[in-house]
């Protein structure tokens, strides 16, 4: 391992299989951590599991499935987290997709909006007992700058009427902010709530939803974007770094604190969207 600096902290990385999640896993487990990826596939995860080891010089990484497209996966996830571990350094919420026509889940939620936006709500709330009685823990939302451009319409907030990729993943990204900036003004001193945008980078977010143009809009995209590792790095800073400690409520890019657009910092609508993030999840508000 590279240094100690995470050495006795657990952090738990959703789509740690692949682009910033699986290096951020392997640099924070370079750094001592504890890592545990959260991954659909078992023998890819499994695979994805090997090679941190290997790459990161730490045998602790570790590895729970599940479909962060539907609620009952994402509940049994946070169950089955608090049964093998005792605490949670950090939560990065990272797991997200594009898709250019609109599907409905299992469960009847659009796929976006329920992979995207109530994976990271659901997820985070499910877990704020552990994460609170850690101490001084983080959340971190891997949103995107996509969400400058984006409005929420409340009245058809799973684009039932409308449905464009591109749109629906904005405004999936402002959600993100929104949440973050919500759960930041209702939580307590012992966790702290960021969200940041990683810069363009050429993972393979089109891939699995553009069978035929995928594999060619990620090599186009690639020519002009980061790579994995360079749009990690914001990812990290925000997890390991003592500079952020205590920072809560903030948008974050190239590790430099900046404004969201003004649509996310709007009070009514977050508060409208948790409610109804509430609702649809069954928790208490």
């Amino acid at each position: 391992m590279a240094n100690n600096t995470m050495g006795g902290k657990i952090v738990l990385v959703t789509g740690g299989t692949a682009g910033i999640g699986e290096v951020a896993a392997r640099e924070l487990a370079r750094q001592g951590a504890k890592v545990v990826i959260v991954g659909r596939n078992p023998e890819k995860t499994a695979g994805v599991v090997e090679a941190l080891r290997a790459a990161s010089g730490n045998p602790q990484i570790e590895y729970l499935l599940a479909d962060l497209s539907l609620k009952s996966e994402v509940r049994r996830l946070a169950a089955e987290f608090k049964q093998r571990y005792d605490r949670l350094d950090v939560l990065l919420n990272n797991a997200g997709g594009y898709f250019s026509q609109r599907q409905l889940t299992a469960e009847g939620l659009e796929y976006t909006f329920a992979l995207n936006h109530l994976n990271y709500f659901l997820l985070t709330t499910s877990m704020l007992d552990v994460l609170q009685a850690t101490g001084q823990a983080r959340v971190i939302n891997v949103s995107s700058g996509a969400h400058v451009a984006a409005r929420l319409n409340f009245e058809d907030l799973q684009n039932e009427r409308k449905y464009s990729g591109w749109a629906v993943y904005s405004q999936s990204k402002l959600m993100n902010i929104y949440f973050t900036y919500e759960l930041a003004r209702r939580v307590n001193h012992c966790l702290t709530v960021n969200a940041l945008h990683p810069g363009r980078v050429g993972t393979d977010i089109f891939k699995a939803n553009l069978p035929v143009l995928g594999p060619l809009l990620k090599w186009m995209v690639a020519r002009v974007s980061l790579t994995p590792e360079e749009g990690a790095d914001n990812t990290i800073f925000l997890a390991s770094s003592p500079e952020v400690e205590g920072v809560t409520g903030k948008y974050y890019v190239n590790k430099r604190l900046v404004h969201s657009s003004a649509a996310s910092t709007n009070l009514v609508d977050a508060r409208r969207l948790w409610a109804i993030s509430v609702a649809l999840t069954g928790l208490e508000g």
